[in-house]
């Protein structure tokens, strides 16, 4: 028995969230009626990737009588690399319209790696105040200053970039083209005109939520309003839509070669497992052939017909619509019927979201039924 030998803030900070109802915990048991997972496509849910055949000419050692790798052996600059690997980021990068990619292990890894390594102590971040966790850490870990500007607000940003622009010898704007937690798209064009005004400033844009949803063959929302050409980098997550696991940081060759030599959370972390990869590159490979992606058009289209009634909706073309109920209690009242209803759904809570937001968060997928969609409505109109 090991000896009870904590921290005593360890007890005390549980003690303090679960007195306000918000203590974390995890689960194994869900609802049937999935309206909370990020697979929005169905890749997972489905089984598709399991029937998707590569589409690179290089075969996948389970393919040659071999093996399968279970395990990479170690970093990409150790063992862990393969010519595999190499080309799949090649047919990353053509299908994003840039000159290279880089995978990372996920989201999380991608944002840490580039946000702490590419600006410097001379240079300046601007990030929209509901930037992904994941972003505000990497910027945390780096040496650049930093402001936040207010959510989706233009001018807010200008008036920053207009206080501090001879103070530093580059600006990075940082934002999400659909934000996770309102599920609202960034207003990419009017920023792309502030990039386009001083060759100082460079857009980093994280497409985790619209890939798979937005653009030719789900390719995301900087390819939608076609301003791929004027984004500095661009992360593409794949434990949202297209239901693996990874993701890829794409932009020109150099940010390439720099991120192998500096970003940490790529050079010091075992590389992802060869069959992890496979399921990257056959997710590509189902972008640009199946009906989910309008499968899933329609479902929004049915949600938000049904749903012009709920004033407290954030209304999203996306797959991510938000109900804000502004109370902890509520929030945690409407998860719980609509579990018993066999509806899953998550509460989202402080410190997610700023106190007096709290929301539930409902996610739409192409496997959703209207009348899938007709009991989650239901549930809420009798009890919002």
């Amino acid at each position: 028995m090991l000896i009870n030998n904590n921290p005593n803030f360890l007890e005390q900070a549980l003690q303090n969230r679960k007195e306000k109802g918000l203590l974390r915990q995890l689960k194994t048991n869900f609802p049937e009626i999935d309206f909370c997972s990020n697979d929005y496509l169905g890749f997972s849910k489905l089984g598709l990737l399991n029937n998707a055949s590569t589409s690179l000419s290089i075969q996948h050692p389970t393919t040659n009588n071999q093996q399968p790798n279970n395990g990479s052996t170690g970093s990409r600059l150790i063992s862990g690399n393969s010519l595999y690997i190499e080309e799949v980021e090649k047919e990353i990068a053509k299908f994003h319209s840039a000159e290279s990619a880089l995978i990372f292990n996920s989201g999380y890894d991608a944002n840490l790696g580039l946000l702490s390594s590419v600006p410097q102590k001379n240079d300046l971040i601007l990030f929209d105040e509901l930037i992904h966790a994941s972003i505000y850490d990497g910027i945390r870990l780096g040496y650049a200053k930093h402001y936040k500007f207010k959510h989706n607000d233009v001018e807010s940003l200008k008036e920053l970039i207009q206080r501090h622009k001879n103070n530093f010898e580059n600006i990075y704007i940082a934002v999400e083209s659909i934000y996770s937690m309102d599920g609202d798209a960034a207003p990419l064009l009017e920023i792309v005109e502030v990039v386009k005004s001083n060759k100082a400033i460079f857009l980093m844009v994280d497409e985790a939520h619209a890939m798979g949803v937005f653009g030719t063959n789900g390719s995301g929302l900087c390819n939608q309003l076609n301003i791929e050409q004027y984004c500095f980098a661009r992360v593409y997550t794949y434990g949202k839509a297209i239901g693996c696991h990874g993701a890829a940081i794409v932009g020109a060759d150099a940010l390439r070669n720099y991120l192998i030599n500096f970003a940490r959370s790529f050079i010091y972390t075992t590389a992802l497992p060869q069959h992890s990869i496979y399921n990257i590159n056959n997710a590509y490979n189902l972008l640009e052939n199946t009906v989910q992606l309008n499968k899933l058009q329609i479902v929004i289209f049915y949600f938000l017909s049904k749903t012009n009634h709920l004033k407290n909706l954030i209304k999203s073309n996306s797959a991510i619509q938000c109900l804000v109920l502004g109370n902890t209690k509520k929030v945690d009242e409407l998860e719980n019927t609509l579990a018993q209803n066999n509806v899953y759904t998550k509460a989202i809570k402080s410190p997610t979201v700023k106190a007096g937001t709290e929301r539930l968060r409902i996610c739409l997928h192409a496997f959703n039924t209207k009348e899938e969609i007709d009991l989650l409505i239901d549930v809420i109109n009798q009890n919002n």
